[in-house]
């Protein structure tokens, strides 16, 4: 716990509370030495008595409270008739130790009895046998029991309220220290979090782009070696390998620095999206369709580059799996969701075996749609094609630019 200077105050007080009885009869008997007239060896007598009574507060204190407060009473009412000063300085070690060291009643007759030793002495001795005598002897020890009462208690009240203090500053310590050691496991865990996220995106990224691009590279290069004899269709196909690969090494770059399509740089999503649905019927021979329907509007970058990537995965995975004659991309701007669609009419397969065999395909769609808060489904059966649909939120990027339904057909 840090050491304030309150502490420091409290236990300087402490030191000075545990040293007042002694400086109390250390000045009662100094006084009652310079200002009686009795012979040497009285005043010796009420050395000895003094020295009795620093031994007895000394050795008992600590140890048995109700006997060493009976005993202290004793010293005090023996050193009251050695001297008044006793009773005006030394009896309030009486009050003190009597409130601090007893309990319950007892606490008011310890201060009780000293009070009464007090006024019998200041009195001269006993009162007077007669009622008013005695009224003012209670009265007057009476009121002294009051104040010291009162005065103890608030003090006592203060010291719970500086031990309730002090024991929520412990609390409040040890919380911030729970909590500084939860926010280093918390960095270490976004830390954890954060490469595996960053490796998830990669693993996605590149299956999305260098592992489909050299899938095409590899087609392309296939058919060229098949159409050897044919210099036309030979060169085309050795063109379109070449433009994959570059294409595939332009958009690994920007997956490392994690930067966006580059489509969709200079290219609304609509238009990218009906380019890619172009090229790949191109190179696969297959008859694509690529429709917008609504109201086109700027989204958000994260929102058209994954469903730009879904389109391209879900194409990739027709021309390898589906044996497609035609295929169907349909985006679909609403008020709050964008929905993109893509269907063909191919050999189809059982999604709950896809999904229990791991795809890597599907399963990166699932979790780009994921990531977005939005909704993936796949629907397919052997023999009667395949329908793959996204939906996403609809985050807007700017205004909305026209209303049109366009159909491009390859």
């Amino acid at each position: 716990m840090t050491d304030t200077r309150l502490d420091r105050w409290e236990r300087l007080l402490e030191r000075l509370m545990g040293g007042v009885p002694y400086l109390l009869l250390a000045i009662s008997t100094v006084l009652s030495w310079l200002t009686d007239d009795r012979a040497w060896m009285d005043h010796l007598v009420t050395l000895g008595l003094a020295a009795l009574a620093a031994a007895w507060i000394r050795l008992m204190a600590a140890r048995r409270p109700a006997i060493y407060v009976a005993g202290l009473v004793i010293l005090i009412a023996v050193l009251c008739t050695r001297g008044i000063w006793f009773a005006g300085f030394f009896s309030f070690t009486g009050y003190l130790h009597s409130w601090q060291l007893l309990k319950g009643k007892w606490r008011f007759a310890g201060v009780a009895a000293t009070a009464a030793i007090s006024i019998t002495a200041y009195n001269g001795g006993l009162p007077e046998p007669t009622p008013a005598g005695i009224l003012t002897h209670v009265l007057f020890t009476a009121a002294i029991v009051a104040v010291v009462s009162l005065f103890s208690f608030v003090g006592e009240v203060t010291a719970e309220r500086s031990a309730e203090r002090k024991s929520m500053v412990a609390r409040l310590e040890e919380t911030m220290r729970e909590n500084a050691g939860l926010h280093a496991q918390l960095l270490v865990q976004a830390r954890e979090a954060g490469v595996l996220d960053e490796r998830q995106r990669m693993a996605g990224e590149i299956h999305d782009t260098l592992a489909q691009g050299l899938t095409g590279i590899i087609t392309q290069l296939q058919a060229a070696v098949r159409a050897e004899a044919d210099p036309s269709a030979w060169r085309r196909h050795l063109d379109n390998a070449t433009r994959l690969a570059r294409e595939s090494l332009a958009e690994a770059r920007r997956s490392v620095h994690a930067v966006g399509p580059g489509k969709l740089e200079t290219t609304p999503l609509p238009d990218a999206l009906a380019e890619i649905t172009a090229g790949w019927s191109e190179l696969n021979g297959v008859r694509a369709e690529a429709t917008t329907i609504g109201t086109v509007r700027a989204l958000h970058p994260e929102v058209e580059a994954t469903l730009l990537r879904i389109a391209q995965e879900a194409l990739a995975n027709i021309a390898k799996h589906a044996r497609a004659s035609r295929v169907g991309v349909t985006l679909s701007y609403m008020e709050d969701v964008i929905t993109l669609d893509v269907r063909d009419d191919g050999a189809g397969f059982d999604p709950a075996r896809a999904v229990d065999g791991g795809g890597f395909g599907l399963a990166s769609m699932r979790n780009r749609v994921t990531r977005l808060a939005g909704r993936f489904e796949v629907e397919s059966e052997p023999g009667a094609g395949t329908a793959i649909s996204a939906a996403v939120p609809a985050i807007l990027k700017e205004p909305f630019k026209e209303t049109f339904e366009e159909t491009r057909s390859v």
